[in-house]
């Protein structure tokens, strides 16, 4: 009955080269079928042992529910259960069941099994009576939407008995807050022959498969991959549309959240963005950076305001996504359809990595947090690397494929992003094969990887896009160094110690940097110097800033102005990491001094910025200490 899962070595090396095809990710969808599966198996067998769990809500009567609807109605309930609102409210569950995470009452989480249960009926068109948790004046059906009730109760969580029949759901509730049946699934109070839901006297009845919004409706959003004269009669069915879902309260990456629903403007950005996204997208191979929209789950607009965390990337391009929820990515509105087609190959690259992470352990899980990712401002540990690798050969890929698409493309930023790109996950890839300890899996995946972008790297790019590339992702490392790394206390002390005296500077082979103390407490550092390398600048006037300067290519000027700065700013990293890559250009053999500034920094902390030419000149006398950095 029970056989394991064999993936074909075939398909296995399509995704480990970054892309896939149909066929091969159709093979990751039934793993995580399989592991949906077994997950909920698990969920049953807990609430079996420990039915007190559910406190108000009744196991025995959900699970027939299920089962009913399944037998009638096998392919909706099945989508149902794959979507990303069923796994990531089962793999939250389970982690409160296991103790590692928190939340709203116990039983409110566990709970939404019977919410589960009630959008199944209706898909399937069966019926039920069932309890169903209430999040304030709200009851959420997972893929469907959100029934408002009229009254806010007393609790904020509370029991609420709900009838479905022929795909009208309705619930009574009383004039205490607290929720009853409506008795034998048949609507009462005026019914709902019109196919209208609303309130009727106590009664609030919906049919939540072909009701617009209304008062007492909230329908999740839905964006079309195919045209809206296809789409079929009912959700869940006909042509594949995308949703986008601002109300699911386990739509979000941690602990539920409250819905946040987006205006009729907002709604209507999104909708122009998402089509010309498609129309960035639309082909069918399997290459890495391909992305075939049907095989997008959900979009889950993603707001500032919606989390106070500091972030470790800009606000302006957050993007996110979970491996409990194939498919599906929290995403804040980017500015154009070719800046969101980018952001969604950039997160279903992590989907594809995260279900065959689910088939196979790639490599120890070492989550120490030291290793440079171009891509962030923080430390990251080799796990968050082997994702950004992964994700970010989809992304230069994608670029790869805009090259010379001027309709995609007006602003012609597909060969630098491209050069950038593919020297940056090359770097990581590197480390990776080094430092990483890898199964055989691991192996085959990193080799997979570094084959397709060794390719690209002997692709020809033009001259100034690949110089530039080159040029912002030293400068990123630079100050990557120094903002998170500094020399270990008995180097520093050596070095300060030669340099006051004139020695040679000291080497000491097998010390690796130390991450600085504060790094994790600081918020995300603008790239800002980065970012002008993107499109090329005439070169700048009088006004202009340090980093317009050696971006334009007056190192002089801009070394000048940097010194300034660090005057100004006494232990900013941005303009010590600028003055060093301005002197690296007007002195090439201080280029060495770009592999671990953390030592310059080490003296050059002690002394006016009037110094620090002298620093390098005598610190450029003797290559870097050891290659053991991260």
């Amino acid at each position: 009955m029970y056989a394991p899962i064999r993936m074909p070595g075939p398909l296995f090396d399509e995704i480990a080269a970054g892309g896939g095809s149909r066929e091969a990710v159709a093979f990751l969808v039934e793993g995580e079928r399989t592991r949906r599966l077994l997950l909920l198996r698990e969920l049953l067998d807990r609430l079996d042992e420990h039915p007190g769990i559910l406190g108000p809500l009744d196991a025995a009567e959900i699970w027939p529910v299920l089962e009913r609807a399944a037998a009638r109605a096998p392919r909706p309930v099945e989508r149902l259960l794959l979507s990303p609102q069923v796994g990531s409210w089962l793999a939250h569950t389970l982690r409160r069941l296991h103790g590692t995470a928190s939340g709203p009452p116990l039983w409110a989480d566990a709970g939404q099994l019977a919410a589960v249960a009630a959008t199944a009926a209706l898909l399937a068109g069966t019926g039920a009576e069932l309890t169903l948790p209430a999040r304030a004046a709200t009851l959420s059906l997972p893929t469907l939407g959100l029934i408002r009730l009229p009254r806010p109760p007393a609790d904020a969580f509370h029991p609420v008995r709900v009838s479905v029949s022929s795909g009208t759901l309705t619930v009574r509730q009383e004039k205490t807050g607290r929720a009853t049946s409506a008795g034998t699934g048949e609507t009462r109070g005026g019914g709902t022959s019109g196919g209208t839901g609303g309130r009727q006297g106590d009664l609030v009845v919906v049919r939540p498969l072909t009701d617009p919004e209304s008062a007492h409706w909230l329908p999740v959003h839905r964006l079309p991959v195919h045209p809206p004269a296809q789409a079929g009669p009912r959700a869940g069915t006909g042509p594949h549309q995308v949703q986008l879902d601002d109300i699911d309260p386990y739509r979000d990456l941690d602990e539920p959240i409250a819905p946040s629903r987006v205006g009729p403007e907002e709604l209507s950005r999104w909708q122009d963005l998402f089509r010309d996204a498609l129309s960035v997208l639309r082909r069918d191979d399997a290459e890495a950076g391909a992305l075939r929209p049907e095989e997008i789950s959900r979009i889950v607009p993603w707001h500032p305001q919606d989390s106070g965390r500091k972030l470790p990337v800009p606000a302006a391009g957050l993007s996110a996504s979970t491996g409990d929820a194939f498919g599906s990515m929290v995403v804040a509105r980017p500015g154009n359809g070719l800046a969101l087609a980018e952001t969604l190959v950039h997160e279903f690259q992590h989907s594809k990595l995260g279900a065959l992470l689910h088939l196979f352990p790639m490599l120890d899980d070492d989550r120490d947090e030291r290793y440079y990712a171009p891509w962030r401002s923080d430390p990251r540990h080799l796990p968050g690397l082997l994702h950004g690798a992964y994700a970010f050969v989809g992304v230069a890929g994608f670029w790869r494929d805009r090259m010379g698409d001027k309709a995609a493309d007006p602003e012609e930023l597909a060969p630098f992003q491209f050069a950038l790109r593919r020297l940056q996950t090359r770097m990581v890839l590197r480390t990776l094969a080094t430092r990483a300890r890898l199964t055989g899996p691991g192996r085959r995946l990193v080799a997979g990887l570094t084959h397709t972008v060794d390719g690209w790297l002997r692709e020809p790019v033009d001259g100034g896009a690949a110089e530039r590339a080159g040029a912002a992702a030293a400068g990123h490392r630079v100050e990557w160094r120094l903002r998170n790394l500094r020399c270990p206390e008995s180097e520093r002390t050596a070095l300060l110690a030669a340099f006051g005296s004139g020695d040679v500077p000291v080497s000491v082979p097998g010390q690796s940097p130390l991450i600085t103390p504060a790094a994790a407490d600081r918020a995300y550092w603008q790239d800002t110097r980065g970012s002008l390398y993107l499109r090329p600048r005439p070169a700048p006037g009088a006004a202009a800033t340090a980093d317009e300067l050696l971006t334009a290519g007056d190192a002089t000027a801009a070394r000048d102005r940097y010194e300034a700065g660090a005057r100004a700013r006494a232990g900013d990293p941005h303009p010590m990491a600028g003055w060093l890559l301005a002197q690296a250009a007007l002195c090439p053999g201080h280029r060495r001094l770009l592999a671990r500034p953390e030592r310059f920094a080490a003296v050059a902390g002690e002394y006016d910025p009037g110094s620090w030419d002298r620093i390098a000149r005598w610190l450029a006398r003797t290559a870097p200490a050891s290659r053991t950095s991260p």
